[in-house]
């Protein structure tokens, strides 16, 4: 699980770079707020598995949101790049 975790990290949330960043921010940010809102209903849903698999289910949720935000940090650290290295526009 830790390995399918780790290259949902790599490559998961960055599936799409041709899509503006503040978009594929506010996309992360949507999908972290969508795991936090539903920790409690996950709960609920997974009351009838076996202990194991609500560990493993309860550990993929908390590495993907793990990821997402360290995807959050990420595609900020680069707007924030991008926007200092951009010339800035010409006075007329």
């Amino acid at each position: 699980m830790r390995l399918a975790g780790t290259l949902l990290c790599r490559a998961g949330l960055n599936m799409i770079p041709m899509l503006p960043i503040e978009l594929r921010i506010d996309r992360a940010r949507r999908l972290l707020r969508m795991l936090e809102q539903d920790a409690p209903l996950l709960a609920l849903r997974l009351a009838a598995l076996s202990p194991e698999h609500q560990n493993s289910v309860k550990s993929y949720a908390d590495e993907l949101a793990a990821c997402t935000r360290a995807e959050i940090v990420r595609l900020t650290a680069e707007k924030t790049f991008t926007e200092a290295n951009e010339p800035a526009p010409a006075a007329d």
